[in-house]
């Protein structure tokens, strides 16, 4: 039976206007677009590419959340 699961992923913009999306909870898990919408498809193809190679193998993080951290730099 074929069922939804949803998977956080974490979104970031480079200096040349690219998006870069990765899935915490797969090591390695990344992808890029021109625009948020190509990499999102991407990052869909790499989250179901690493859950067919780890089909009998049990998740080795659980994704808890993204904190932000305040430091006194310069």
């Amino acid at each position: 039976m074929l069922s939804k699961k949803h998977f956080p992923i974490l979104v970031e913009q480079d200096i040349d206007g690219y998006f870069i999306v990765s899935c915490p909870l797969f090591k390695g898990c990344r992808s890029y677009g021109k625009n948020i919408d190509d990499a999102l498809a991407n990052i869909q193809e790499a989250i179901e590419l690493c859950l067919s190679e780890q089909q009998d193998e049990e998740p080795t993080t659980v994704f808890v959340g993204i904190r932000d951290i305040e430091l006194v730099v310069g």
